[in-house]
Parts: structure tokens; sequence; C-alpha cells
């Protein structure tokens, strides 16, 4: 035998690997679901992936599969480029063990994990497995136990995308919630640790895939998703978005675009379009896309604990982390969701070198017995920690109110916000006039003849002396007050000057955040 003709027997085996399953390929399409491979060449710049362990089969026994051992043992590993970044990625194979995971096909994983954290690059999971491979027992478990040890170490020290893309039940639901954002698929994709079957079962409650896992489930209710498209297609293309925005690893800046709109540029805008009065609502996101480069940012948890806003666009070129209360849902206030939601992005940004803006008009946080039953106050500890904690450059604008413990918590100078700004409308107090006068001067509203008429004016007074515009400027709590037009050029001055921040924590293992 000649050399060329273990060429051509490798290139038969080769062929044979991609061509393989065509009716599983058929039931997939029919299901409105691309294959692997499908995927990966969607995700991936064109020929520029590589594939690793493609030959590799299982070595297990019993129950038939020995008489089954098809190659990639129904996972497809590799890295590529994107945009003309390096990453790495998995993708189950629906059409092999219906994705299952067994010894092998963990392996892979694992292998491509460890190269991902070696190489210091993004690792992307395409997500569509029925779990542990039961056939395999113990070995199966043990396989995700190595997956969920490396997602945690890896936690913080590459960006960690996970794409859902069909089921993802039992523990294999686990590994996309140690991962930096989870994308979904309506309709075709679902996640949860017991189905609905076993859910009937034992609750008797009746439910199907979607309703109790599906994308629209997870983005909006459990918080569990954090985007959710109506197509492979366009959930895939907006991977690819978010990873632009993403550093490689930890210790590298999130990658500059040059930028075609005005670094000056005065937002005219902004003068109509946020109302005086604190209690008339209005929406942020339009504030946002009015600063940001071309009007264009990415929100992360869109539709979950909509009171606040987490998102990632530019200024200036410069990737940045933008958290804003909405005053158009709850007023803009904080509970626990919301606090959860702002606490994990500030969290994430921290971790990839992504400076920090806060927009900033809070009434305070909810209250209500469910909210302090349910833990606000370790919930909103949980923000607390979050901007404590960050090191990268964090700048805060007060459009209007700033009210309480609300204020401190949105990354107020006294938790060490490097930049703060207000408007010349801000009110900073510890609770609204109204509420404030109230309590001050209860005896003496009681008293007088007049009770209405004399609270108000006393409200007046309240408002002059301790919450006219320039009563936390005078106090060195705020830098200084702008005209809000030249928001925009304020904070990418701001951003630029602290380009270079260095501010150590204390040596420490980790910390003990709230639960």
């Amino acid at each position: 035998m000649k050399l060329a003709d273990t060429a051509e027997e490798l290139a038969r085996i080769r062929k044979g690997v991609l061509d393989a399953a065509p009716r599983a390929t058929e039931a997939q399409h029919a299901k409105g679901k691309l294959t692997a491979r499908e995927r990966l060449d969607l995700l991936f710049d064109q020929g520029s992936f590589t594939e690793v362990e493609q030959l590799r089969r299982h070595r297990a026994t019993g129950f038939g599969l020995e008489a089954k051992r098809p190659y990639t043992d129904g996972v497809v590993t590799g890295w590529g480029t994107v945009q003309g970044r390096t990453v790495f990625a998995f993708a189950h194979d629906f059409r092999i063990f219906g994705g299952a995971l067994g010894e092998a096909h963990a392996h892979k994983i694992h292998k491509i994990m460890d190269l991902a954290l070696a190489a210091g690059a993004p690792l992307v999971s395409l997500n569509d497995g029925a779990g542990a491979r039961i056939q395999e027992g113990v070995s199966a478990l043990a396989g995700y136990g190595g997956i969920f040890q490396r997602h945690a170490k890896a936690s913080g020290v590459i960006p960690q995308i996970s794409v859902i893309l069909g089921p993802c039940a039992g523990g294999a639901a686990y590994a996309p919630a140690l991962t930096d954002f989870v994308f979904m698929v309506r309709d075709t994709s679902q996640m949860f640790l017991t189905g609905p079957d076993v859910v009937q079962a034992v609750t008797g409650e009746e439910i199907t895939h979607n309703g109790l896992g599906g994308a629209d489930a997870h983005a909006a209710t459990s918080g569990v998703a954090h985007f959710a498209y109506d197509d492979e297609e366009s959930c895939i293309a907006e991977v690819r978005y978010l990873l632009s925005l993403l550093p490689d690893h930890n210790r590298q800046p999130p990658p500059k675009a040059p930028v075609a709109d005005p670094v000056d540029r005065r937002c005219e805008r902004l003068l109509d379009l946020v109302p005086v009065d604190g209690k008339q609502p209005y929406d942020m996101h339009e504030v946002i896309t009015e600063l940001v480069d071309d009007g264009e940012h990415l929100e992360v948890h869109a539709r979950w604990a909509g009171s606040v806003i987490t998102t990632l666009a530019r200024l200036g070129g410069q990737v940045v982390g933008i958290v804003a209360n909405q005053p158009r849902v709850l007023a803009g206030v904080l509970d626990i969701h919301s606090s959860q939601k702002a606490a994990r992005f500030v969290q994430m940004c921290d971790a990839f070198n992504i400076p920090l803006v806060t927009l900033v008009d809070v009434p305070g946080f909810l209250p209500g017995v469910d909210q302090e039953h349910g833990g606000i106050i370790r919930h909103g500890a949980k923000l607390l920690y979050a901007y404590c904690n960050a090191t990268v450059p964090r700048v805060q604008v007060i459009l209007r109110k700033a009210y309480g413990g609300a204020y401190i918590v949105m990354d107020s100078r006294s938790i060490g916000c490097d930049i703060s700004l207000a408007w010349p409308v801000n009110e900073i107090a510890v609770m609204g006039a109204e509420g404030a006068a109230g309590v001050v001067f209860r005896r003496q509203i009681a008293a007088a003849d007049d009770p209405d008429a004399a609270r108000e004016q006393l409200v007046k007074e309240y408002k002059a002396e301790l919450m006219h515009p320039y009563y936390a400027a005078e106090r060195g709590l705020v830098d200084d007050v702008i005209d809000p037009a030249d928001t925009r050029s304020a904070l990418i001055g701001a951003l630029s000057m602290l380009r270079a921040k260095h501010a150590p924590l204390p040596s420490r293992k980790h910390g003990n955040p709230p639960a």
C-alpha cells in the first residue's frame, strides 16, 4: 500500500463523516433546525473552522452500544475566526445519539474548553442535546461534572456564550447557567431541570415544553436567557455581534472600532425628550440611543426586570456597559429582579475590562411585603457589592431624581464612582420632598389652620433648602452639573481620561458576596 492510498482512505472516511445520517439530517430540517455543522458555518468566518477529534468514537459496551460507534460521537469541536478573531466552539449533533453526552463526547468538550482557556479566546457552545447518555451511566454524569468545573474555572477569564438550539434538560441545563450569556430560539429550544411529564407527575401541573422552559419563558420570566430570537440565523448573527464587543480574555481591553459619529456631537433632542417633572415617565432607551455611537446598542436581558436597562454600546468607538433606570417601568425603581440583573451585568463588565456608565433616575427601592420577604435587602446588596468591587472606569450621570439607598447603590461617589455628573434638574435626597416634609414637619402641618397649604409651603422650603440642583455639587458629591445636550461629549471625555485607570483590590481568594 502506498502513502497516497492511505490518504485516499482517510479522505473517504472524512467524507463519510460529513455525509453521515442523511435521514436524520432531513428530520432535523423538518423541525426547523439546522445541523451542527450548518450552525458552525454561520458562526465562523467562511473556511476558517478547524475541527479536532473528528474521528473520536466511544468505547462503551452493553445495551447495543458496541454495535453503534459513529465518528464524532455526537459533538463537533474546534476553533476558527469570527471577524478575524480566534474563537473556540463545540456543537452538539442531535442526529447522533440525540446529541446525548457520553464519556468520549464529554472528553472532546473538555479538550476544547481547555484549549480555549489556554489560548485565551472566547468559547461558544451550540447546545442541542438530550442530556446524559443513559446507557453509559455514571461515566456520562462525570463528564458533565468536568464541563461544569471548566466553566467555573474559565468564568471571568474568557467570554463564554451558550446558544440553546434544541432541548437542554436535566444536568445539561447547568452548563449554560454557568456561562456569561445565554441565547435561545423560540419554539425549538427549551431548558429545564425536570420536564413537563415529571412536573405533572409530581405537582399535577400541566404545561407544554415551551411554556415550561422555552425562549420566552426564560427571557421574560426566569431571567435565565439573556437573548431570544425567532430563528437560528438571526440568533447566531447576534452572537457574532456580541463577540465583536467583548475582549478575547480578561487581560485585554474590548476591541475599539472606528466611528463616524462625532465625539462632540450635541444631543439637543434630550432637552425635549426628558420631562423636567420627575413624576412624568419617558423611555430611557431613547436617551441611550441619543448618546451612543450611531444609536446602536445591544441590550442584555431586554425582557426581564424591565425597571432597569443593561446594555452594551460604544462611546467614541470604545465599548461601554450602560446601567440605567427605566422610568417607563415601575417609575424606574430597583426591585429584587432588577437588582440581580444589574449586579451580574456590572460584574461581567468589570471582569472583561468594559467601562461602566450609570444613568440614574431612581425613586428608590420597591416597597412591599413580597419584596421584603423575598430578600430585597440581600438582592439589593448584590448590586452594591458589584459596584464596590468594580475596578473599571465608572461614570455616573444623574438625570433627574436619585433618592435614598437607591441613589447610593446606583454607583454614587460614596461607593467609588470615578466621575459623577448631573443634569440641572437633578434631585438628590434621602426621599422625595413630599415624603420628607411629612416626616420632618409632621407636627407643624398637623397644627396649622390649613394643613394642605402648610404642607405645600413646607415642601417648597424643603426643596429650596436641601434638594436644589447644586446642593450635591456644593458638597463635592457631584463633580459637575452639565447641559444635558453635552452629555455625550462629557462621557467620552471622562472615559478617555480614565482609560489607564488602575485600582487594585485587597489580596484575597475571593469575596463572599450576598447570596
